[in-house]
């Protein structure tokens, strides 16, 4: 029968190795573990640190006091939320908004890596790969200006062309219908860069044999791209359409705040 002591005995023995084998493993991949140490420290200092400002929900905000001495009011801020009126309209633009993104960005993205994909020449392709990357590393607030220095009524470059023109200037900034639209385009115009090198690496990824075969067969380059192409793209789809709904719990309201 086996004693406490023994059973001590055996439960560090048993721990010695697997110390010793978990040591060896973060020697052995210590160069990959220091290639995903910057994304760690990145979302622990902007996801998890600021986690404990998750109070002011439950609190009467003022500037004056200091985070955890604000009046606490319980859920009366969600009430007030529901009781306004505006829950189902803000709820109903937040999904209408999203699932807009995610429909134009994925047919832009996949159609766009899938003509770079089959270009032949190499400088165009590199150079034009870099120019619509660029615009994922502006900043919302420098496309934002960009947008009010163009759609401005009073003195934005389109509404001074169009009265020089001498037609009628357009509020873009007072016409919903018309800002729905500049808001998917300058999320597809943003974004269309990082998701054409992600589809673009699954597109190389194709097993070349399925196009020779294709070719034998004597299909088109557009029945390749429906019969080939884009079926073994759907994976890929899938995991980023999947990651963009997950962003919907985000609260990414950037673009709206900057535009």
């Amino acid at each position: 029968m086996d004693t406490p002591s023994s059973i001590d005995k055996r439960k560090k023995a048993l721990s010695k190795p697997y110390k010793k084998s978990f040591f060896k493993k973060v020697l052995e991949n210590k160069i990959l573990l220091l290639m995903i140490l910057p994304a760690t420290i990145y979302f622990f200092v902007f996801s998890y640190i600021p986690m404990p400002g998750l109070v002011l929900a439950f609190q009467r905000f003022t500037l004056t006091d200091r985070l955890f001495d604000n009046p606490w009011v319980g859920f009366s801020n969600f009430r007030f939320f529901f009781v306004s009126g505006d829950a189902f309209r803000v709820t109903m633009n937040t999904l209408t908004y999203n699932i807009m993104f995610i429909v134009v960005n994925t047919v832009l993205q996949i159609g766009a890596a899938i003509m770079l994909a089959n270009i032949s020449g190499k400088i165009f392709k590199k150079t034009t790969q870099t120019f619509l990357f660029l615009p994922y590393f502006i900043s919302w607030v420098v496309v934002g200006s960009f947008v009010y220095n163009i759609l401005n009524v009073e003195f934005g470059v389109l509404n001074t062309f169009i009265r020089n023109m001498g037609l009628d200037p357009v509020n873009v900034y007072g016409n919903p219908p018309i800002w729905r639209l500049i808001l998917v385009i300058a999320r597809a115009w943003k974004d269309l860069g990082y998701g054409i090198i992600i589809y673009m690496a699954a597109v190389m990824n194709i097993d070349q044999e399925m196009y020779e075969a294709a070719d034998i067969d004597g299909a088109s380059i557009f029945q390749k791209i429906k019969s080939i192409t884009i079926p073994c793209l759907v994976p890929t789809m899938i995991i980023l359409t999947l990651l963009a709904v997950s962003n919907l719990a985000r609260g990414d309201f950037q673009m709206f705040l900057t535009l």
